[in-house]
């Protein structure tokens, strides 16, 4: 009776006509009914997919479970005892990696929270993982505030991960069956996942820049960590998401490299008595790849910017 009440009321906030413009709860009901064509009453999906193309799917994001699966672990170490299962998500909703204590198991895997299995929006309606990678942003989706009926014995707190480039990759997710959890220990699961979504985007920069010298910038609180990825001649080759939107960083700007002083604004000038490559190479930069302009910068003749360019092994650039 109570899965009717629930359907019946999710279909009457759909049909409102105002609903969707008054919360986010309502829009992510009416995205799962009308664009989707989802039912709130309708069966459990016990489907999965093909263990070879989960095999794929996972060998493709290999790069971000080789930073996630530790902080999976740790995060999996501070919830499991509590009864909660650790999810992490590709960008389509589908299980990449679960964790669950051993006496919960059966729950999850009935429940659908398993390796193999779709969360997305289109497929679930409202639910953590969907919804999270819809928006973009953390979300808490409570038993009741699922879209389906089906799903109201769980709640879901969920944040996403962003990838070295700044483009949404993941969602991570812990889930409770447990009914004693309410919004209060939601609210505390919420920030630790948060926390952990971060780590992942953190281990996953620093990984995909190995070679480069990480920067810590200053940074605004709720953003995430604005890292810096900088070359031995202190171009900025790489930012986080939190540093692009921090410093105006796009794809473009990243594909000319600046100087690291430029980008943090600090106005800071290099000298010849400084590493001469990164000098020329800042110039440069400065420059847009203008020998000319560069010769000026550093109040040398074109000339002898091209002699020093060739002495640096920078004659090919010219």
């Amino acid at each position: 009776m109570a899965d009717s009440k629930h359907s019946d009321h999710v279909l009457r906030t759909v049909h409102s006509g105002s609903a969707a413009a008054q919360s986010s709860l309502a829009a992510s009901w009416c995205r799962s009914a009308l664009h989707h064509g989802l039912d709130p009453a309708m069966e459990r999906r016990s489907d999965r997919i093909e263990a070879a193309r989960l095999a794929t799917l996972r060998e493709a994001n290999g790069e971000l479970l080789a930073a996630a699966v530790p902080v999976l672990d740790n995060l999996f170490g501070s919830v499991g005892r509590t009864g909660c299962c650790v999810i992490l998500s590709d960008l389509d909703g589908v299980v990449l990696e679960a964790r669950s204590g051993a006496g919960d198991a059966a729950l999850f895997d009935a429940i659908g929270l398993t390796p193999g299995a779709e969360w997305s929006e289109a497929a679930e309606g409202t639910n953590g993982i969907g919804t999270c990678l819809v928006e973009a942003r953390a979300v808490t989706v409570l038993r009741h505030e699922h879209f389906a009926s089906r799903n109201i014995g769980v709640s879901c707190m969920d944040a996403p991960v962003f990838d070295p480039e700044g483009q949404l990759v993941a969602a991570l997710d812990v889930s409770s069956a447990r009914t004693d959890h309410g919004e209060a220990m939601a609210t505390m699961i919420s920030a630790l996942v948060q926390d952990a979504a971060r780590q992942i985007e953190r281990d996953f920069f620093c990984r995909r820049f190995a070679d480069a010298r990480i920067v810590y910038a200053p940074e605004a609180p709720g953003r995430g960590t604005a890292l810096l990825a900088v070359d031995r001649d202190d171009l900025v080759i790489g930012a986080t998401r939190a540093a692009r939107r921090q410093f105006r960083l796009d794809a473009a700007a990243l594909g000319n490299p600046r100087p690291l002083a430029d980008v943090l604004g600090t106005g800071e000038r290099g000298t010849f008595e400084d590493s001469e490559r990164a000098v020329l190479r800042q110039a440069l930069a400065r420059s847009n790849g203008n020998v000319a302009a560069a010769a000026r910068l550093l109040g040398i003749g074109r000339a002898t910017m091209y002699r020093r360019m060739e002495r640096a092994g920078m004659g090919g650039m010219h």
